[in-house]
């Protein structure tokens, strides 16, 4: 269900002198230090200034029960930020932060009560309506990429990509068209893109209602045009590559979906 946002105005603070998270202004995170910002993937002032009114409000806050949290928000999301950028385990937690499992328990939260998704569709929203987009996409890119997978996954959740070489899992990405993230499935990488795309782009077209034009590859040809137009009303549009292209060739629409898998250069 959807979470409603407080406007918080005024400027960001230095997160070693004050901080302007729902936690310390409503709840009980002043009763714990403060940290200071040592790492690259801590937010400067000017990120946690976008960031901060986009957070999901919670849900002791909205009077549905719950004790005020008691940690710092803005710390939280450091906290989380450092374990994905490095790859730790949660209870390698650097000791700055707030206690690995509250950190776990913040994330968790978020997870399964979908805040993570929530607060991802309105950071992407506003970066769209700054680029002068509409807040929704009406056209997106759809593609997939298999990856190796590390000796600890499962040969449940692997297989072999035979026209990739590839063991391991495969990522299947739709994006809009400033590469930005719509729809992920990772499946095992023996899984066909177009068995992929039915349940992924289904899920997408629900999600994002005016979304109408989605181009891809070669990869996607045959019968998934026709349950696309027929089924979720959406035009799927093959960019194929022409007999006389040799060796790598930018086909057009997917390097924005390039971006979005590859990030910002």
């Amino acid at each position: 269900m959807s979470q409603s946002c407080v406007p918080v105005s005024g400027q960001s603070s230095p997160i070693t002198r004050e901080c302007d998270c729902l936690a310390h202004r409503f709840g009980n995170a002043a009763d714990n230090p403060m940290r200071v910002s040592r790492y690259p993937t801590d937010m400067t002032d000017a990120e946690w200034a976008v960031v901060r009114p986009l957070l999901p409000v919670p849900g002791w806050l909205r009077g549905r029960g719950g004790q005020p949290e008691a940690y710092c928000h803005r710390q939280m999301l450091d906290a989380i930020g450092y374990l994905v950028d490095n790859g730790i385990k949660w209870r390698a937690m650097p000791a700055d932060f707030p206690p690995w499992d509250r950190v776990y328990a913040f994330f968790r939260r978020w997870r399964d009560h979908a805040l993570l998704q929530e607060f991802h569709d309105r950071l992407r929203a506003k970066v769209r309506m700054r680029a002068g987009r509409d807040a929704e996409p009406t056209a997106g890119v759809i593609d997939s990429q298999s990856v190796k997978a590390d000796a600890v996954v499962g040969t449940d959740s692997r297989g072999f990509d035979g026209g990739k070489l590839v063991n391991g899992r495969k990522r299947h990405v739709v994006v809009d068209t400033l590469g930005l993230l719509l729809g992920v499935m990772v499946t095992a990488a023996d899984t066909g893109d177009r068995t992929a795309a039915k349940v992924l782009l289904r899920q997408v077209a629900d999600a994002h209602h005016r979304l109408a034009l989605v181009w891809a590859d070669g990869g996607y040809t045959g019968s998934l045009v026709e349950h696309c137009l027929a089924v979720l009303a959406l035009v799927l549009l093959i960019v194929k590559r022409s007999d006389d292209m040799r060796g790598f060739v930018v086909l057009p629409k997917r390097s924005y979906l390039v971006r979005g898998l590859d990030g910002p250069s």
